[in-house]
């Protein structure tokens, strides 16, 4: 039976993640990257597909933590006759990834059980397994697994198994170890000192951090989630890491996240940049113009984690799905997709970097001229949007606007680094208003007094949210005031913004990046408490341990979507940074007759 999204926790060392239910199962982990094969799948069928279970034998209360500042997690049980204390963590720094849960006796006398039930390949392929004493090693194709256990274990079936007791004080620490086959064992870990390390390590990355917000746990709990999501070795960061958590109840709405998107990139290298962390938003740049290499025309809106652009997607059909609802999907076809919305993204990104001091790069400039000319060659085609639609390409109002910015920061950046105005960039300039000109005449219906999903249509999309948010047109222009109100009007339920109309019979949990983009939007309208609340209703759905997914349901009350959520957190903490008035600020490169009201000739019903 799938235990609800919320009661999992995160852990990490920036090479791959597992996630810890609050029972003391680890139910989901990838070896040895974020985007490798699981060995433990539990989260997507049942414990047969691989799981560890550390936990007391009789039932116990739970309750659970990070330890300050870190992605340490800490779980206590309290049983009858005791409590203990389950620490688990993944040591920085180490060649190959490893696993370290430490169990200590809080009171009393608690007896305890540990299960290891290894299962590759997505939770279809059992080891070889060898135990012996304290002892268990599992091999199966390139992968190897060395568990060192405090205690002796035993082999029953697929399963390795031990049962000891904690009394006060007491510790028992187990090592899991991933290596490669060919290299043999690998090298074995100290619990105490790699605890230590990795305290260290998280506790200076977040010192870091030196803004003052309102909400400084949330905040710095958001910075060392999306941190938790940055793949060390190449600087590449994934939007979730896990695969197929459905978005809605009986639909195939399930999509493999563990991949490098260039929009979700994008927004948290600007989030980086304003929390600070250049050092982290520099490396993102570098991956960047790595896996674009050469050819603009080719960019694809995901990659691999080190820059690969093979993604192609198949079913896992022996796992059931999470909930019971198929189908299990790894890789993602939407990396062939058109959306011309990276390129805005992706070149904000760039100029604000640049901006903050980041250093350019002879390789940078030519990818951003190549980019242009393809963007001027391609703006007018219909793509699958920002939400990577898979039926009928259209002419959607968000890949427009983000085509225009792709062109103005452009014009933005050549302007600040040329000393000389050239004929190159008076045309660019003109394409530039072409496009703004089109998106206000197309994408605008003044008798609905709001900008549309897309050409042609009437419909709302919570998209339209980021246009003064890019710049596009000023929060005070009576189309953006119209947009902002018509979509709290139709697509907010309980507080929380929908992607699109909330629909019966297709329900979808409401998407929490959007909740907080309409705060911004409230913010800079100067709606300050309007704007607090919004964004307060976002961090009242967070689990325990402050994380969050893609979407929640409010009727159900619980998440759905993968989890934990890059974009959810990046989004929390720009908006906090916004209430702060520590974000850049992205201004308009539009003349100045565009601005108060709408352009003639915007369209007063739908075409």
């Amino acid at each position: 039976m799938s235990n609800p999204i919320e009661e999992y926790g995160l852990i990490g060392d920036g090479q791959t993640a597992a996630l810890v239910h609050q029972s003391g199962s680890i139910d989901w982990l990838c070896l040895p990257r974020f985007d490798s094969d699981a060995c433990f799948a539990a989260l997507l069928g049942t414990a047969d597909n691989g799981c560890w279970k550390l936990a007391p034998v009789d039932s116990a209360r739970t309750s659970r933590r990070y330890a300050a500042d870190t992605l340490i997690l800490e779980t206590e049980f309290e049983t009858g006759s005791g409590a203990v204390r389950l620490t688990d963590f993944m040591p920085m720094g180490r060649k190959h990834p490893a696993l370290i849960r430490m169990v200590r006796g809080l009171r009393g006398r608690v007896a305890m059980r540990g299960e290891m039930n290894l299962c590759f390949d997505y939770g279809s392929v059992r080891p070889w397994l060898e135990v012996s004493e304290r002892r268990a090693v599992a091999h199966v194709g390139p992968d190897l697994i060395v568990l060192h256990s405090p205690c002796e274990l035993q082999k029953e079936g697929n399963r390795v198994v031990c049962e000891f007791d904690l009394g006060d004080s007491e510790e028992r620490s187990f090592t899991f170890l991933y290596g490669s086959s060919q290299e043999g064992d690998p090298s074995p870990v100290d619990g105490g000192e790699a605890l230590r390390v990795t305290l260290e390590y998280w506790r200076e990355w977040i010192g870091r951090f030196e803004k003052e917000t309102d909400w400084p746990d949330v905040v710095r709990r958001s910075l060392i989630t999306v941190n938790g999501m940055i793949y060390r070795p190449t600087g590449g960061m994934i939007a979730a890491p896990t695969t197929s958590l459905p978005e809605r109840s009986g639909n195939a709405s399930n999509w493999d996240y563990r991949y490098c998107w260039i929009r979700d990139a994008a927004f948290s290298l600007i989030a980086l940049v304003d929390a600070g962390y250049q050092s982290e938003a520099t490396k993102w740049r570098n991956w960047l113009v790595r896996a674009v290499a050469g050819d603009p025309g080719k960019i694809r809106i995901l990659y691999r984690i080190n820059g690969s652009r093979r993604l192609e997607e198949w079913v896992a059909d022996w796992l059931p799905g999470y909930r019971w609802i198929p189908p299990v999907r790894i890789g993602n076809a939407a990396a062939s997709q058109r959306q011309l919305d990276i390129f805005g993204e992706l070149l904000d990104s760039v100029y604000i970097g640049v901006q903050a001091g980041i250093e350019r790069t002879a390789q940078e400039d030519e990818l951003l001229d190549g980019i242009v000319k393809h963007v001027e060659s391609v703006w007018r085609l219909p793509d699958n949007g920002l939400w990577e639609s898979r039926g009928q390409p259209r002419h959607f109002v968000y890949s427009k606007v983000s085509a225009w910015v792709a062109i103005d920061r452009y014009i933005r950046y050549r302007e600040a680094h040329e000393a000389r105005a050239s004929a190159d960039l008076d045309r660019t300039r003109a394409l530039r208003q072409e496009i703004h000109d089109e998106i206000c005449h197309e994408g605008y219906i003044s008798g609905l007094g709001h900008f549309v999903d897309y050409f042609g249509s009437e419909s709302l999309d919570a998209s339209l949210l980021l246009l003064p948010l890019l710049g596009f047109l000023p929060v005070e222009d009576e189309r953006i005031a119209g947009t902002i109100d018509a979509i709290e009007k139709h697509l907010v339920v309980d507080g929380l913004v929908h992607r699109k109309m909330p629909q019966p019979h297709n329900p979808e949990g409401a998407f929490l990046a959007c909740s907080c983009w309409l705060a911004d939007c409230q913010l800079m309208q100067g709606r300050r408490e309007a704007a607090r609340k919004t964004f307060e209703r976002v961090l009242a759905v967070r689990n325990d341990l402050g994380l969050l997914a893609e979407e929640y349901d409010v009727d159900a009350k619980r998440f759905t979507g993968n989890f934990p959520q890059t974009l959810s957190h990046v989004a929390v903490l720009r908006t906090a940074l916004r209430f702060a008035g520590v974000v850049t600020e992205r201004g308009g490169g539009i003349s100045d007759a565009s601005r108060p009201k709408p352009a003639p000739g915007s369209r007063t019903r739908p075409l």
